[in-house]
């Protein structure tokens, strides 16, 4: 992936180029149509993911909670904190998204210890949210 790309993605803006990437390294891509599933609330998660194009709602006890666009990050409370997830997120519209794998969130812990403070910080606020 190129680091370049990253640089526009709010979680990532204003890291070193060094800190890109070692995130661009770790990261893959994959993509999603309109009304697949991506995040099932209940199941073991293991990556997280940062949306790059298209939308997706989340949901909760099957009530909607927000939508989610480009430069949205969902699945990270289960890959640093719970192990499950806490909601369910299904595609609105085709996406694109980048993908970051338990490991290789470990990883950025030692290669890119900004981000993964970053993470950190994003669950605290999510879960101070959700109380």
């Amino acid at each position: 992936m190129d680091a370049s790309r990253l640089s526009a993605i709010p979680l990532f803006a204003g890291l070193t180029d060094r800190e890109l990437t070692a995130v661009a390294s770790a990261a893959t891509e994959t993509s999603a149509e309109e009304g697949q599933a991506l995040a099932a609330e209940g199941d073991f998660g293991h990556a997280l993911y940062i949306i790059e194009a298209g939308t997706a709602t989340v949901s909760a006890e099957g009530e909607p909670l927000r939508e989610l666009g480009p430069g949205d990050v969902f699945g990270e409370i289960a890959v640093l904190a719970s192990g499950r997830r806490t909601s369910s997120v299904i595609a609105t519209s085709p996406m694109r998204l980048i993908v970051l794998f338990k490991r290789d969130v470990w990883a950025l812990e030692q290669s890119s210890p900004t981000a993964a403070e970053r993470l950190r910080s994003l669950i605290e606020s999510r879960q101070r949210a959700a109380t």
